[in-house]
């Protein structure tokens, strides 16, 4: 197995999440608190709360999904971007984890009690970007129900919506909706091709 950025950043994430969880204190200094970050200027909360997960089925299931699509993502930038692609591959990531909780920090700017953590934002942003560049590819929920990239990717936006705004289940949903727009976002700055690629995909598609 040929070492990649993705497996570097899953290897990185594993063992930061892994110390941190027989760690409640450092867990604590590095989990994304929008109160501190606002009034106390603990900015680097935006990036550390992306290496640390609450528990381990959290890690495994980001860490899988972002191997999945981070390999396919980091092969597609490095086609069309060239030496640049591994640069684009990780601002990518981690710009997904600032940008995607920035609407957290203003929400929740006020509580003192609010946090949140996790690598769903940067995930996200990587899982869309992929969808953008291969919107037909089936994507496997469970290994059983798979569906067309981009039909599972407006559910994922409209469930993610929804949840943001009804649901109480202490998970940043908003998280993972503006890290999926940004990566779709990220593409079609740096690359504006990706718009013709996905409309030409998109008219081979056949409900039957």
């Amino acid at each position: 197995m040929s070492i990649t950025i993705t497996l570097i950043l899953i290897i990185l994430t594993s063992l930061i999440s892994l110390y941190t969880m027989q760690k409640p204190q450092v867990l604590n200094r590095l989990m994304m608190n929008p109160y501190l970050i606002s009034h106390s200027k603990q900015y680097y909360r935006m990036i550390t709360s992306g290496f640390i997960h609450r528990d381990h089925m959290h890690l495994i299931f980001n860490m899988f999904s972002f191997y999945f699509f981070g390999t396919q993502l980091e092969y597609i930038f490095q086609q069309i971007f060239g030496d640049l692609g591994s640069v684009h591959f990780v601002a990518l990531y981690l710009l997904g984890i600032v940008v995607s909780d920035l609407p957290t920090v203003f929400k929740h700017k006020k509580n003192l009690y609010y946090n949140s953590l996790g690598a769903s934002g940067a995930v996200s942003a990587v899982v869309f970007a992929c969808i953008l560049f291969l919107p037909l590819r089936d994507i496997c929920i469970y290994g059983i129900l798979c569906f067309p990239g981009f039909i599972l990717g407006i559910l994922y936006l409209g469930y993610s919506y929804y949840s943001s705004k009804k649901s109480k289940d202490g998970i940043n949903h908003d998280a993972h909706l503006y890290g999926s727009l940004f990566g779709v976002l990220y593409c079609v700055v740096f690359y504006p091709d990706s718009i013709r690629i996905f409309i030409e995909q998109m008219g081979e598609w056949k409900l039957f």
